[in-house]
């Protein structure tokens, strides 16, 4: 595999003491915060849910690996699902930091980590097919819309604008996300393209929700309903 190896800074001077020092912490986030309901960002230090943060490890050879599941044996290294915040550890040594060490970084690490969400997302409505919680189409989602039975509406952001209002037409407290194309969305049907999909309530709608919302961080795309609501075209309310 090809990258760019960092390596951390060699006259960097450490204080005897790691109080004021933002990289000493560090050391601690191992046994605190792997086992805590909070991550520390390498890279901004600020202390969020895990669900809104990307884990990365190290393999053997030295490779920052992108830990989606968090599962993956090693220390975690953390970062808040931001593009920014990920161009800003590839690029300035957080990762050779955080890893005590030279690292090796993929030049496309961030489209390997947005590719991952996605295929997340679609695991997880295609869990929900196979479960019976979701449905495609305009005429069944809005059946769901109307009728209250839709926990999240999915919607592409290449279908039509107009379309995907009025599916939504007088929906309120609905939370809407959005994937970059129907042809992605269909995938997960078994079809060439689907723009508009509905889940029900439940721990799939939730996980489905979590990973568009790091995969928006990631991607720098913004809810696909926001605009339109406070321009008050439509009564709806999204991620």
């Amino acid at each position: 595999m090809t990258g760019r190896a960092e390596t951390r800074p060699t006259n960097r001077r450490r204080p005897t003491s790691e109080q004021g020092d933002p990289n000493a912490e560090d050391a601690g986030d191992t046994e605190q915060e792997e086992r805590g309901p909070l991550r520390r960002c390498a890279v901004t230090r600020v202390r969020l849910p895990k669900e809104e943060m990307i884990r990365f490890v190290i393999s053997p050879d030295g490779v920052v690996i992108p830990d989606l599941s968090a599962r993956l044996p090693g220390r975690g290294i953390w970062l808040s699902a931001r593009a920014d915040v990920l161009e800003t550890a590839r690029t300035r040594g957080a990762f050779a930091r955080a890893a005590r060490g030279r690292v090796v970084i993929h030049p496309d690490l961030t489209h390997l980590v947005e590719d991952g969400l996605l295929r997340r997302m679609m695991d997880v409505a295609g869990l929900a097919r196979r479960a019976g919680q979701i449905v495609c189409g305009f005429a069944k989602v809005r059946e769901w819309v109307v009728g209250g039975r839709a926990g999240l509406v999915i919607q592409a952001a290449d279908g039509s604008p107009d379309e995907r209002k009025r599916v939504l037409s007088g929906a309120r407290d609905l939370p809407v996300t959005v994937v970059p194309t129907a042809s992605g969305l269909g995938a997960a049907f078994g079809r060439d393209h689907v723009v508009h999909a509905a889940m029900l309530h439940g721990e799939l709608a939730r996980r489905f929700r979590i990973e568009s919302e790091r995969f928006a961080g990631l991607s720098g795309r913004t809810s696909p309903n926001s605009a339109e609501r406070s321009a008050g075209r439509c009564e709806q309310a999204g991620t």
